[in-house]
């Protein structure tokens, strides 16, 4: 039954991006973006509406005590977000801070139905503890009880707690109460302002599509309009290629203030999926082999042409929606056509890598492509907003 509902669910995000990038220009889409129109136009007003009840204090803002570091993006996915929590994190533990990550978790597994009723029922939402993915020593719970980011996230970082709960404040709360954590990151949290106090918003631009399909959702994919960057304290353009004077002087309209760093996703080896002590360091390891690339990501054509910067030669791709779980028999099939057209290898990125299903039969070896943020401007910036992370209690 889950299954089908996900299946539904990706469904009609395909159909609803198809129309938003008018690749559906039919009778039914001119009028579904019509609505999708309207509907943004109501959204951008709860929006406003939002932020202003915020700035005049009638919603109230949470302070721990710690320091709070936002990542987000303005757009809805696809700017390489999770590669920086993780450079974050890694620079603060450097410097002896205790930190804990705070995500939403999406598309990780509910708690059963009985359990959620009575939460309700009892008024126990604010007593149920969160779901620690790490306690900073070991990882506690899988891809599918955390969410994939999560996971990742706390399989490649050591000493530092990974908590999920849609409820951030609570989370927080528990990171710092619990596991001693002064340091929290909001990974996804430009537009959660329920936890405030001493904080750095740092928003993720992607130099490939800077802004996503123009327009608030649902209509395009930004979240907030673009005036809303003026928060953020740093901006750091992803998948840059050093060419982003245009970019910079669109975002010193909407913000002059902000620090600005420009990073790319560095490859720096694959592993094998299915036996994670196969690991090559070497990334000519698929220049001129056939490939086929499999992947769940926002923005597929990034990934594959990474591997052919890389000297792959793509002879099948396979994307699913954002996020998919997969099936034993998605992966079957893949490795089925990746034969049938002489790939000799399958690459997938470790986002997708947490979310495979154990398999009994594996005619082709399949490995994910390990990256890490590299920073190619700005470096200073970005030192200069960690030590003032470090040094401003």
């Amino acid at each position: 039954m889950r299954e089908r509902i996900q299946d539904w669910v990706e469904s009609l995000e395909i159909y609803v991006l198809d129309v938003m990038t008018l690749r559906r220009t039919d009778a039914k889409a001119t009028t579904v973006r019509g609505i999708l129109y309207g509907l943004s136009v109501l959204f951008e007003g709860i929006v406003k509406i939002r932020k202003f009840l915020y700035e005049v204090r009638i919603l109230r803002d949470t302070t721990l005590g710690v320091q709070i570091i936002a990542i987000g993006n303005l757009t809805v996915g696809g700017t390489g977000k999770t590669p920086v929590v993780e450079k974050f994190a890694r620079e603060l533990t450097d410097q002896n801070r205790k930190v804990a990550i705070l995500s939403r978790g999406y598309r990780s597994k509910p708690k059963p139905l009985l359990q959620r009723i009575l939460d309700t029922l009892l008024f126990r939402r604010e007593s149920s503890p969160p779901k620690v993915v790490s306690d900073g020593k070991s990882l506690m719970l899988d891809s599918e009880q955390a969410g994939d980011e999560p996971f990742m996230l706390a399989s490649n970082l050591k000493n530092v707690v990974v908590l999920v709960d849609k409820d951030r404040v609570k989370s927080g709360r528990h990171a710092v109460e619990n596991f001693g954590c002064d340091t929290l990151l909001l990974d996804d949290g430009f537009q959660y302002w329920k936890l405030y106090g001493r904080r750095q918003d740092v928003v993720l631009i992607d130099a490939q599509q800077p802004f996503g399909i123009e327009g608030l959702l649902p209509r395009g994919t930004l979240r907030e309009p673009h005036e809303h960057l003026n928060r953020a304290s740093v901006i750091f353009i992803t998948k840059s290629n050093g060419q982003t004077k245009a970019l910079r002087e669109r975002i010193a309209k909407y913000n002059n203030h902000a620090s600005i760093i420009e990073c790319v996703h560095d490859p720096k080896y694959f592993v094998n999926v299915y036996n994670d002590n196969v690991r090559i360091d070497d990334l000519s390891f698929i220049a001129g082999k056939k490939i086929a690339c499999l992947s769940g990501i926002a923005q597929p054509e990034s990934f594959e042409e990474s591997l052919i910067s890389l000297g792959a030669e793509l002879v099948y791709t396979k994307s699913f929606a954002d996020h998919h779980r997969y099936t034993q028999q998605e992966i079957l099939n893949v490795i089925n056509r990746s034969k049938h057209r002489g790939a000799e290898l399958i690459i997938t990125t470790q986002k997708d890598a947490v979310r495979f299903p154990k398999l009994d039969r594996r005619d082709i070896d399949i490995y994910y492509l390990r990256v890490e943020v590299k920073i190619i401007a700005g470096a200073t910036s970005f030192n200069e907003c960690v030590k003032k992370i470090c040094f401003s209690d």
